[in-house]
């Protein structure tokens, strides 16, 4: 474990880019990107088997633009200062990168991520949980507002390969000699506006300073503030910077509606309900994960219903022959995942349905994107459960769009 003045010769001093991104007091628009190589596929990232079926398993079909930029520098090692908006896939980017990071069989917490909400923390320990579930990857969520108690047996009773956790009660747990940081190859912070925003900057130095000299750190952050870019400055070494600016697609001309569902098992019926809609034009209709594509497929050819699937899964060739089906216009409706939400350029298709919405707000313009190129006219059609209001508010709020209920007469505008 390192002493402060060897904290200090070790880390104090990074290499300063040429474009001097670590002066202090450059403002947001200024902010300096690394070209780094935009990956395309989670396949082509060299990751561990395990990892990657966790991946695929949790219903990603393909890198979001920070994950193509992101993961492979961080798993190559280096310092990583991350800036994109929330919703881009942030999370996944540095969890894939830590669950490729450590060893299960060394028995050791080593990576540690700190968020500014327990909310924000416990829901990254699922997806850490989720993609590192045939690893058999540990991870521990060390909260505020939870039993000290249950934080110390949890730790003390096997080791967690990964501590997700807010700045106090992880500080404490470190300072009381229940986390240990020896083995800690890897540091993240999460969301770094927003938690120096809260005022945790000293307990993050802190805990920083227990830290091995030589400890990777992955920064993320919507904004660089000047604190951030401080925090930049002492903790890191020779960062690669990755700046991943808010879409720049429009909406416009693209009419966006939502029917409400009450619940998940309800979609299927409102579906076979547009399904004269669907086919006066091309639709593609997505969906989440691959398995809901061909229980969707199943589902509607057992109403007679003609519909083509797409996914993952499938090799190049039924892919291709599936795409020249629907471009030629032979089959007229397309289920998919978001395997094809940036690849369909199919002229004729006005119309997307959104069977469920996005796992991520990135992914949303991709998808309805679709509709309306070209000048066209198109339409976008979201089923909203209950559980999803909030994910729709979202996203009107991130694109500063509305989205109004479906009219009756929703055929005419296709």
């Amino acid at each position: 474990m390192s002493t402060d003045g060897n904290y200090s010769q070790t880390r104090r001093e990074p290499e300063k880019h040429p474009d001097g991104m670590q002066q202090t007091g450059l403002g947001d628009n200024e902010t300096h990107s690394d070209e780094v190589e935009a990956i395309e596929n989670f396949d082509d990232m060299k990751l561990k088997e395990d990892l990657l079926r966790g991946i695929y398993a949790y219903g990603f079909e393909k890198p979001s633009a920070i994950q193509q930029r992101a993961i492979v520098p961080c798993c190559k090692g280096h310092d990583v200062i991350a800036q994109a908006q929330s919703g881009t896939g942030k999370t996944a980017t540095f969890a894939v990168s830590i669950l490729q990071s450590i060893d299960v069989n060394f028995d050791a917490t080593q990576a540690l991520v700190l968020a500014p909400t327990r909310e924000l923390a416990q829901q990254t320990q699922k997806v850490v949980l989720a993609l590192g579930d045939y690893m058999h990857a540990r991870c521990h969520a060390c909260i505020g507002g939870t039993k000290v108690s249950e934080d110390i047996m949890k730790l003390g009773q096997y080791v967690n390969h990964i501590v997700v956790g807010t700045p106090g009660r992880v500080q404490d747990m470190i300072t009381r000699n229940h986390l240990n940081t020896n083995d800690i190859k890897m540091f993240v912070l999460d969301e770094a506006d927003e938690m120096l925003s809260r005022g945790f900057k000293d307990q993050i130095k802190d805990i920083f300073r227990k830290l091995r000299p030589n400890v990777q750190v992955i920064l993320l952050s919507a904004t660089m503030p000047i604190e951030v870019l401080q925090v930049t400055k002492e903790f890191m070494r020779d960062p690669l910077n990755i700046l991943v600016k808010k879409e720049e697609l429009t909406l416009e001309g693209i009419k966006q509606f939502y029917v409400a569902v009450d619940k998940e098992n309800w979609k299927f019926d409102t579906l076979c309900d547009l399904y004269e809609t669907l086919t006066i034009t091309q639709a593609v209709i997505f969906v989440n994960t691959r398995r809901k594509v061909d229980y969707l497929c199943s589902q509607m050819h057992e109403k007679d219903f003609t519909v083509s699937a797409m996914h993952g899964d499938m090799d190049q060739k039924e892919r291709d022959v599936i795409m020249k089906e629907f471009r030629s216009g032979s089959s007229r409706v397309l289920i998919t995942t978001d395997l094809l939400s940036r690849g369909i350029d199919v002229q004729q298709v006005s119309l997307v349905i959104n069977y469920d919405l996005p796992t991520n707000r990135e992914s949303y313009i991709h998808r309805i994107g679709r509709g309306g190129r070209f000048g066209r006219k198109g339409v976008a059609i979201n089923f909203v459960t209950l559980d999803d209001v909030r994910i729709l508010k979202d996203l009107e709020t991130f694109y500063n769009t509305q989205i109004e209920e479906m009219p009756l007469n929703v055929a005419d505008l296709i």
